[in-house]
């Protein structure tokens, strides 16, 4: 089953396009890549690219592609494909293709900006195994957050960066809420073990260190923190991935 993201931003068309066409301004935003590089090309070609993703420290898978856009349609509406592959052994995605596109709103007040796309794992039916139960949830995950992302840094002026500070802050308050709340628990059902007397020194209720907990795990994150959950995950109606993505060829 293929993934598919879609956000909708408030911002102008020509600033959405430039903030996901040009390599400097996409590896910014987008979680799934830490560098993307245009080759060279000559006029009339679609454009190849190279990217590169840190996996951990020390460790970067690469890749090709090739990539060709639609700026101008007659509907307003403008389209992006592409076509990749990696021969990184360790890289679990060996070839897939998607698209991007961007919708106006008849009343110019924002964009839809959606992607569908897919890949062959690589690995047989270990990498199949994998995918399925762990990377395809991760990278769609990865996906929709840096769609809010680039929609925080558009709509707010809130860079990339200080976005990723804004989730890292906040997780990690949540973290230690969940931790402290957890051994509050912990603790109010050791002095249970010692009477009535021992157990009302505690301070704090179970019930309230149990709703402290619920908040912290399950109540929205903050405005300035990219969030996957503010993404649609399934479209509306049936779509198709556009035409030019049949002129790409697969790079090698």
């Amino acid at each position: 089953m293929g993934l598919y993201i879609e956000a909708r931003i408030r911002a102008d068309l020509d600033d959405l396009w430039t903030r996901t066409q040009e390599p400097s301004q996409h590896q910014r935003w987008d979680l799934r890549f830490t560098r993307i590089t245009h080759l060279p090309r000559a006029d009339g070609e679609p454009q190849r690219f190279r990217y590169a993703t840190r996996v951990l420290p020390g460790l970067t898978v690469a890749g090709t592609g090739v990539s060709a856009g639609e700026r101008e349609r007659p509907d307003g509406t403008r389209t992006s494909a592409l076509r990749f592959s990696s021969p990184h052994p360790l890289s679990l995605l060996a070839e897939g293709s998607g698209y991007w596109r961007y919708l106006p709103d008849g009343d110019g007040d924002g964009v839809t900006f959606l992607t569908g796309y897919d890949y062959r794992p690589r690995w047989g039916r270990v990498g199949a195994v994998t995918d399925r139960l762990l990377f395809r949830p991760l990278i769609g995950w990865a996906t929709a957050w840096s769609f809010d992302r680039l929609r925080l840094w558009l709509e707010r002026g809130i860079t990339p960066e200080r976005a990723l500070r804004n989730w890292l802050t906040e997780l990690l308050v949540r973290t230690l809420v969940v931790i402290v709340g957890a051994a509050g628990l912990g603790l109010e059902r050791f002095l249970h073990l010692f009477g009535p007397l021992a157990a009302s020194m505690a301070y704090v209720s179970p019930l309230l260190l149990a709703v402290v907990i619920s908040l912290a795990l399950f109540t929205s994150p903050l405005p300035g923190t990219p969030a996957a959950r503010r993404c649609l995950r399934r479209p509306a109606t049936r779509v198709r991935a556009p035409r030019v993505l049949r002129t790409l060829e697969t790079p090698r």
